[in-house]
Order: C-alpha cells, then structure tokens, then sequence
C-alpha cells in the first residue's frame, strides 16, 4: 500500500524552495530546509506564508488548470485545437472525461499540496515568537487561502477529504476518506469566519485582507443558499469601488486597483510569470497579439454565441472579446499581454473584483423576496450603467424569476474570462440545460456537474468504502 500512494507525495509535501509571488511578496527563497527544523523565527513563518500564495499562483490552480475545469468546461468558450496536450483540454471542454485526465489529476494534487502548506503555517505558528497583530494577520491570510482552496476543491469534486492538521505521511491524509460536502463547508465558514476576525482592512499588496475574506464567505453563503447571511457579509464589504471605465479593471497598467479585492499577483522572470498570453492568444495570431513573442495556443476561444449575446452598446463586449484583424477569429483580451518570452506575462489574474460584490448581493437580496425598483435594482443597474446600459425596472423585470435570469446574464457578460461561467451555471441549476442548448457535439449528463476523483487517489486508497469514485466515471 505505501508503494502503491508513493506518487501522491508531493500532495502532502511541503515545497518551500524558489518561491516569491510578485514584487511586493519578495522574500528571499528557502532552500533544502526542512519543515521540521524550520519555522523557528518570524522571518521563517513570513516565508511560509509566501508558500501559501505562491500554490495559488502555480499552473495547476490559478496559473492555468482552473481556466479549463472553471471557464472552458462551460459554454462561453473552448479550445481551439482538442487534441493539444494528448486531449486532456479538450477532453474537458467536450465532456469526455476519465479518471486519468493529468489537468484534473494535477489540479487534485495542487490544491492538496497548497492545504498542506497551510495546514503546516498553522500547526507552526503558535510557538514561533512574533508581533501579536502581525501574527493573528498572518493566522487570518491562511485561513483565507485554506478556505478558498477547499472551496474550489468541494465545487470541482463534491465529497473530497478534509485534511486540518498537517500530514507527513500520505495516507495519513487520506486514509480519513471523502468528507461529506456538508462538513467541508462547514469548515470553510468557521475559516473564513476566522480570516474576517483576524485579517486588516488593508493589506500588503498581493495578500488577502478582511473584504477579500467577506467577500468569499459571501460568495460561500451564495453558494449555500444561505441569503440572509449572504446579505449581512456582502453588505459588510468596503473600501472599494467600481472603476469608471469598465477596461480599467484589466492589463498589466491596471493591476490591483480600486475595484480589485484579491489577485493572484505574477512577476516575469524567475519562472513568476503568466502563461495566459501565450496559451490563450489563436494560433497564428503572434505577430498581430503579442509582438511576435512565443508561441500561441488557442486555449480559450470566446464563442461566437457569447459575442453576439451582448446588447448594443455594451461597453464590456469589445473590451472583454477581442477580434483579430481577419474579422472573425475571437480571443479573450482580457488575458492578453506582451510577454517577455515565451510563458512569462507579468499579468495578474483577478480572483475577485467588487462588481461580483454588487451582483452576488443583487442575486440574494432577490432570493429573499422580490421587491420591484428596489435595493437589488439599483445595484444591478450599478453594473449596467457602467457598461453604457440603461437601467432596468420592474417593467422589465416584473418577478423573481425574470430578475434571477437578469442577474445571471450580467454576470455572463460582466466576467468573460474570470473562472466565473461554470460555477454560475451550477450553482444557479442551469449548467445542464444551458451547455446540452449551446451544442449538438455532445450531451451533459447531471452527473458531470462534478469531475471524477483523480485514478491515482482512488487507485492509492483502494478502499471504496471510503473513497469511492463519483458516481458515472
């Protein structure tokens, strides 16, 4: 059996070596210490803590895998050419998963290793002598990250292990078995609830401060069905506000800016860099998209139903949906940056901004009751005016129902391209519906609604009773 789960070691491995997530996270990399003999000083927790957002930042969460499983794998875009990378993108994008896909499996073991690192922080800090507040700070930024991996974990996978304290033997993390969706969220809440009571107003550029944990615990509420506490946090949010111009959110000149809540923060050189260029940009587009620099792959295509779903005079279309000089190849702009080489943008990734704030507290004030013209209108029209749209009234929106199906189309046109489109779909019971709509290449079945349990895992534990595969694969 310790044979057999070898190869899940780097999921419980804490990795601790080159690792520095933007300019202003600089600290100067660990290497070959041991986490045993580490974690003494302040300066060494201040280095785990970097850990923490650099595992966000990695290729298999934010740096590239969450664009398939979150953005491509609903109905708003797709792959250019399925077979890249032996399929295992376009596999996803088609919705003919198996258990082996490396994107899922390298995702699984990215989130996994990203806990551990944050489950070590918490396990350390307690005895290493500190600035109380500057502690409690720290306490409050893994629990944030902690809960916002999991929370990506539970939405991906449904019933997956919940590891809170750290591990040093593989199997010891997930011989517990799969926890159920219920439980994780439960410790989702009580980590974000502690983020809140710990974490500052404002923070270190790059790092998470109390609005960023608000407006996930919102987010969770949403999530949940949990309206009324959906409505107290997210009413809770501030220090922030729309940008004018809709385009000012995006680019490398715009990064972290008044309506950014929390962005993964990259740096080019030193393997810090973005690859969402030079992946997303159509083949044969590197002359006119990125100054000939690198190459192309065409791993996010902005479908064509998406681009003519915009009303007239949408601000958001032209800025989120680029269109190349040959009048109809799309690609995503908002991703789009001259890179340095081939693979290294310094291009943030923006994990939330406060115009979901407005719309995720628009959707739950109208959750718990309709009221014509009232708070959850104006708020909505916030965005739409914004975007050059005139507002909506209850003429428009006479119901729940027709205002519900109003705030999810702004959503769609509001975060092109921001890992936002699948998780709006299920969470709103439209996924099915909508993709089995959007195509007659393939059919949606309910139980793809969550992706299989990586083979490696199942096959490690070999123990059905406890860690079973989801149901359909």
């Amino acid at each position: 059996m310790r044979k057999t789960i070898s190869k899940l070691s780097i999921i419980v491995t804490l990795i601790l070596v080159q690792f520095s997530c933007d300019k202003q996270l600089e600290i100067s990399p660990i290497s070959e210490a041991s986490s045993n003999g580490f974690f003494a000083t302040e300066a060494d927790i201040e280095q785990g803590v970097v850990s923490i957002y650099d595992a966000l930042q990695d290729n298999s969460q934010y740096g590239f895998n969450f664009m398939f499983l979150m953005e491509i794998r609903a109905d708003d875009a797709f792959v250019e050419s399925p077979t890249n990378d032996s399929g295992a993108q376009g596999d996803i994008d088609l919705f003919q998963m198996s258990s082996d896909n490396f994107r899922v499996e390298g995702t699984w073991n990215g989130c996994y290793n990203g806990i551990q690192r944050c489950n070590v922080v918490l396990n350390r800090i307690d005895d290493v002598e500190m600035d109380v507040g500057l502690k409690n700070t720290r306490i409050g930024e893994v629990k944030f990250v902690r809960a916002l991996t999991y929370f990506n974990l539970v939405r991906l996978w449904g019933d997956v292990p919940l590891v809170v304290t750290e591990t040093v033997d593989p199997f010891d993390a997930f011989s517990i078995g799969r926890s159920p969706v219920s439980e994780v969220y439960n410790q989702i809440v009580a980590d974000l609830n502690d983020a809140v009571a710990n974490l500052p107003v404002t923070n270190d550029i790059g790092r998470a401060n109390r609005g960023a944990a608000q407006t996930l615990l919102g987010k969770v509420h949403l999530t949940l069905g949990n309206w009324s506490d959906a409505v107290s946090v997210l009413q809770q949010v501030s220090g922030y506000s729309l940008q004018a111009n809709f385009a000012d959110n995006f680019g490398i000149t715009n990064e972290n800016g008044i309506e950014s809540i929390f962005e993964i923060q990259y740096k080019n050189g030193n393997g810090e860099g973005s690859l969402y260029p030079n992946r997303v940009a159509p083949v044969g587009s590197g002359a006119e998209l990125l100054n000939g620099i690198g190459n192309q792959r065409g791993e996010n295509i902005p479908s064509n139903d998406l681009f003519d779903s915009f009303e007239p005079g949408d601000l958001r279309r032209d800025v989120s949906i680029g269109v190349l000089s040959d009048g109809v190849t799309k690609y995503a702009s908002k991703l789009i940056d001259i890179p340095t080489q081939n693979d290294d943008s310094d291009l943030n990734f923006i994990v939330i901004r406060y115009a979901d704030v407005l719309l995720m507290l628009a959707e739950a004030l109208n959750e718990q009751g309709y009221t014509a013209d009232g708070e959850a209108f104006t708020l909505m029209n916030q965005i739409r005016n914004r975007a050059g749209l005139a507002s909506l009234t209850s003429v428009d929106l006479p119901d729940q129902s027709s205002f519900r199906g109003a705030v999810l189309t702004e959503r769609r046109h509001e975060f092109v391209s921001e890992n936002q489109r699948w998780f709006d779909l299920v969470r709103t019971g439209r996924a099915v519906e909508t993709l089995n709509a959007s195509t007659t290449i393939f059919t949606v079945s309910d139980f793809q609604l969550i992706y299989p349990i990586p083979l490696e895992a199942i096959d490690a534990i070999n123990d059905q009773s406890i860690f079973p595969q989801n149901p359909g694969y």
